[in-house]
């Protein structure tokens, strides 16, 4: 089976993609399965299985999702063994721009918009920068040039990456992006003892632990203070 997590900000068209390329992998014969990490609500698995895709979903609830994905990734595996998939799509919630959901050698996907920003892939960290493939999306509202500028941005960050268009609408690069991930090769079996590709965002605060009063009384914990140099200061 092979593995491939599939990560970004929120409302890239991460699920439009995974959509797509399904489509190229059922039209090789290969069944695949998903399963969406999301926080407090999604249907996205509606339409996977009006795809006729095998879904299930976890809801992380208060917790941070990439840690609850961390959490859950090696059973999420075996479900996936269980069911004799040939390739098991990972999709994360919109994450935030520090987190980092990927695994040595595990195909990492993240999915970025070029309606965005141009300077957003300098603010995108992990997610960004440890992927093995960068999909841009919406392109087709944007011009040429605006495409360039933003690939070009994308590829200082991550040199190491292949950058590809998809449209998620359309499909189109969705079956080249499909040729890329599948290697039939892998036959993974278990993710325990692996390590992922950039530690997790620090936590453990009062207000990880429920505190809802503001103050510094109230701050327990990993806390960082802004500096906001000497009081004199005007």
């Amino acid at each position: 089976m092979n593995l491939i997590t599939v990560s970004g900000p929120p409302s890239t068209g991460k699920t439009s993609v995974i959509l797509k390329t399904i489509e190229a992998f059922k039209n090789r014969n290969l069944k695949v399965g998903v399963v969406k990490f999301d926080c407090l609500y999604t249907d996205d698995d509606i339409l996977y299985e009006k795809l006729g895709v095998l879904v299930r979903k976890g809801l992380s609830g208060s917790l941070c999702p990439d840690h609850y994905f961390v959490s859950n990734i090696e059973e999420v595996v075996q479900w996936g063994i269980k069911n004799d998939l040939d390739i098991l799509i990972t999709e994360s919630a919109g994450l935030c721009n520090r987190c980092s959901p990927y695994i040595n050698d595990i195909k990492a996907i993240c999915v970025i918009d070029n309606l965005s920003g141009v300077n957003t892939p300098k603010k995108v960290g992990p997610m960004l920068t440890m992927a093995d493939i960068v999909v841009i999306t919406k392109g087709d509202i944007v011009s040429q040039a605006e495409r360039e500028v933003f690939a070009s941005k994308v590829h200082t960050v991550n040199p190491r990456a292949i950058t590809m268009h998809v449209n998620g609408l359309t499909g189109q690069g969705a079956y080249e992006l499909s040729t890329i991930i599948y290697d039939e090769d892998i036959k993974l079996k278990s993710l325990k003892g692996e390590k992922l590709r950039f530690s997790m965002p620090s936590a453990l605060c009062s207000y990880c632990l429920g505190e809802t009063r503001i103050g510094e009384e109230h701050q327990l914990g990993n806390v960082r203070k802004i500096e906001l140099g000497d009081k004199n200061d005007k």
